[in-house]
């Protein structure tokens, strides 16, 4: 069996642009949600996000390149870049080796927003000739594999909510059966308009609260609905071997992978809980044997009634009473929930919590759920040795994806 491990890590997020901001934010326990900024959210149900700030994207890519892009894809590129940088992979092997798995929940929606409205109000001839290239959800991938002359394989994933973890997922499967060597994988999303908003809102996914301190509480009694959020996430992986043959600095070992469906609703998730937990120890086999206290657990945790209990329910079913001993925390209540990205973002935090020892918390977390009686990590980080990590998360259309992760 080939292994594969992680030597690069880049994140765009609304607790940071970069991997170390993000580490620095999710150990302290920094809130990512606010009132929307971007545009004026006042006649919606639903006006806070976790919105990306203070990003310069014409100074990381360049006002040319930019203007050509939809934000999702910027984010991705921006992260792309730092995984790539990070991982000093350019340039080692040959170009059809290296791929791309990488997807998105949405894809452009702001630029069909934007030129949907030049049309109406317009006319047809002020139809961006970008519109197509810029919206398409493919895209992304397309551009990193473009920027970084990655021949091999190149995929564009969406699994809704576990696009981020799916696409991942998937690239190590690509590595562990010989079509790459080193695949760049994850997610990106840019969906916070009003369109998208009102859509979720009205469909009663979204907090029903406004109060940034309350909107994103998971796992507590009180929950209501998610927070949206956006950003983007990216690892690079690589087969053991020739990342040890070129000296490469390796963060972790992807060691396991998980994938079912629901097959049940379109956006509830299965109350049993049987899919989740199958796709839970189907990654869990390359931890298996490690002690579950030395395990954080990344739970997709959107503080919805229905999702924390059904993933309380999956954790329990997978490990019985062990489950007690599993440090579990939902870096949601921190960034929101980031849709397509936000798989790769909590792959990411999965690792650095290995790698710092530390647990991040589950902020907002102020009363307790009876029915849910697990360690959640509420409010404040925990410093203990963690060995091993397991990222899990659920999308709309009943997709289940989990990764597991263990130190090096």
């Amino acid at each position: 069996m080939r292994r594969i491990v992680v030597t690069g890590m880049g994140a765009v997020t609304p607790v940071g642009n970069n991997v170390e901001e993000f580490r620095d934010a999710i150990f302290s326990g920094k809130n990512g949600i606010a009132r929307i900024a971007s545009f004026d959210p006042s006649e919606l149900k639903a006006q806070v996000a976790g919105e990306v700030k203070n990003l310069d994207v014409n100074a990381i890519l360049g006002k040319a390149v930019a203007r050509k892009l939809d934000p999702f894809t910027q984010f991705a590129l921006i992260a792309a870049r730092e995984a790539m940088a990070q991982s000093g992979l350019e340039g080692t092997m040959e170009r059809d080796r290296i791929g791309v798995c990488f997807g998105s929940g949405i894809g452009g929606l702001h630029t069909i927003c934007t030129d949907h409205q030049n049309y109406l109000e317009k006319g047809a001839r002020k139809v961006s000739p970008h519109f197509v290239p810029k919206m398409i959800y493919n895209i992304a991938a397309g551009n990193i594999a473009i920027a970084f002359h990655a021949n091999g394989p190149c995929t564009a994933v969406s699994t809704a909510c576990a696009t981020g973890t799916t696409a991942i997922g998937e690239g190590y499967r690509t590595i562990l059966h010989g079509y790459a060597d080193a695949m760049i994988c994850g997610g990106s999303e840019s969906g916070i308009d009003p369109l998208t908003v009102s859509g979720f809102a009205n469909c009663q996914a979204l907090s029903n609260s406004n109060d940034p301190e309350t909107a994103c509480c998971p796992f507590d009694k009180n929950r209501s609905g998610f927070v949206m959020a956006e950003g983007a996430g990216v690892l690079v992986l690589e087969e053991y071997e020739h990342a040890v043959a070129r000296g490469a600095n390796i963060f972790a070992e992807i060691v396991g992978y998980g994938s079912t469906c629901d097959a049940h609703h379109v956006t509830a998730p299965d109350p049993e809980a049987t899919y989740v937990t199958k796709a839970i120890l189907e990654a869990y086999q390359g931890l298996d044997g490690m002690d579950l206290s030395e395990v954080y657990f990344n739970a997709h945790g959107t503080s919805t009634p229905l999702n924390d209990s059904t993933e309380t329910t999956a954790i329990k079913k997978a490990f019985g009473d062990n489950a007690k001993k599993l440090h579990i925390s939902s870096t949601k209540s921190m960034t929101g929930h980031m849709l397509g990205a936000t798989g790769a973002v909590e792959a990411i935090a999965s690792i650095l919590a290995m790698q710092n020892d530390t647990v991040p918390p589950t902020i907002h977390y102020n009363e307790p759920d009876p029915e849910l009686d697990l360690d959640y990590t509420p409010n404040t980080a925990v410093k203990t040795p963690i060995n091993g990590a397991i990222s899990s998360n659920l999308g709309f259309g009943g997709h289940n994806a989990v990764l597991a992760f263990k130190k090096i």
